[in-house]
């Protein structure tokens, strides 16, 4: 998964819509092409924003905001205020776009996209050259990540590597007590041996060892902690 980057994981024809094009259409064009958003560029082709199924809900939604009364007016931000106003009562792409825009270069990894897309809560990130759009990585786009067939190359390595690349990731980690633990790895098939804190703690080693290269399968034969080993500092 790590190999693949967004310009193997991009949907790279991407539908666009100028700044001037009226609200209705832009969501007629998201309905009949079964798409959540659509990127706004210029006639020099570049990027001004996005118009994305929430700006249009936003929009609609906005239609039943009561009007404020003079004590709460003053007390809301201003700026914010006007900029609800503007997005909720637009009436072409460039006024009810989202121009706070999340970007990555086509040489970004599916991993540093996935953080993006679970840090920033969004759905979707847009891939530029030099201010260009080049494509776009959604959420479905990076499932194919995790679909994607083993590197070959993976195949090739030894047991002992494998083993070592193991107790290497296993030492980064302050939850595992590698002292307690012990790795064997026959032809690609590894097991866990020794003692394990608890539950929590032998499924992350099962999963910790899954992510090595070469891996085709993991045995916990792991046993819980005995209680003396606790009081052992």
């Amino acid at each position: 998964m790590a190999a693949l980057t967004a310009r193997d994981l991009m949907t790279p024809d991407v539908v666009t819509v100028p700044p001037d094009m009226p609200v209705q259409a832009v969501a007629r064009l998201l309905a009949d092409r079964g798409i959540s958003a659509v990127p706004v560029l210029d006639r020099e082709g570049t990027l001004l924003g996005i118009v994305t199924e929430s700006d249009l809900l936003r929009r609609l939604a906005g239609e039943e905001d009561e009007r404020r009364g003079w004590l709460a007016g003053l007390f809301a931000d201003p700026s914010r205020a006007a900029d609800r106003y503007a997005r909720t009562h637009g009436t072409t792409a460039a006024e009810v776009m989202t121009t706070q825009l999340v970007t990555v270069p086509e040489d970004a990894t599916a991993a540093h996209i996935a953080h993006l897309l679970e840090e920033r809560r969004i759905r979707r990130v847009l891939v530029v050259r030099e201010g260009r759009l080049r494509g776009i990585v959604s959420r479905a786009d990076l499932l194919r990540a995790l679909t994607a067939p083993p590197d070959r190359q993976e195949e090739r390595l030894s047991d002992e590597r494998i083993r070592r690349a193991i107790l290497a990731a296993m030492r980064k980690e302050p939850w595992v007590d590698t002292f307690h633990l012990s790795v064997e790895v026959r032809e690609g098939v590894v097991e866990l041996h020794g003692f394990a804190r608890d539950q929590a703690t032998r499924r992350a080693l099962r999963v910790l060892a899954e992510t090595v290269p070469g891996v085709r399968e993991v045995r916990d034969l792991t046993q819980p902690l005995p209680a003396y080993l606790y009081l052992m500092p």
